[in-house]
């Protein structure tokens, strides 16, 4: 029988939540829904990335930031949700910490607001349905993986 010790680095890789001092990308999640902020969780502790946090809407979201600032390496942050937006959270966030990290989440059909969400410092944005590699691609390249 074949044991992973007979081919040990066939499938090695580090994973991509961890910085290159070993430790792990703290991330944010901000979404009202329950079912994609569960689901972008596990997508990012399957790499290695720690979520230190979630928030149901843009409110809670900007107040978490601000706590946890500087200890948050990226936000992903839903665009439609109750009580604050995640246009409106982008924009407190940045104006808070300019070098924030901020990954918009978007529905398909709301190529309008995820224009302005990049004009207004987001880095990058990701369209639901979650696709788990175009997920992890888009967040690396905002770390600079």
């Amino acid at each position: 029988m074949i044991s992973k010790q007979d081919f040990p680095t066939i499938n090695e890789r580090p994973p991509q939540g961890l910085k290159p001092d070993g430790g792990a990308y703290r991330v944010l999640v901000v979404d009202d829904s329950m079912f994609v902020a569960k689901q972008i969780g596990q997508i990012l502790t399957s790499e290695g990335y720690e979520v230190i946090g979630t928030a149901a809407d843009g409110f809670d979201g900007v107040e978490k930031y601000k706590e946890m600032c500087p200890n948050v390496d990226l936000v992903t942050m839903d665009i439609t949700m109750p009580k604050m937006d995640g246009i409106t959270a982008l924009e407190q966030i940045v104006a808070f910490d300019k070098n924030a990290k901020v990954v918009m989440i978007s529905a398909l059909g709301k190529e309008e607001l995820v224009k302005k969400a990049l004009l207004l410092g987001a880095k990058n944005y990701i369209v639901k349905p979650l696709d788990r590699k175009k997920v992890l691609e888009r967040i690396s390249s905002v770390l600079g993986k």
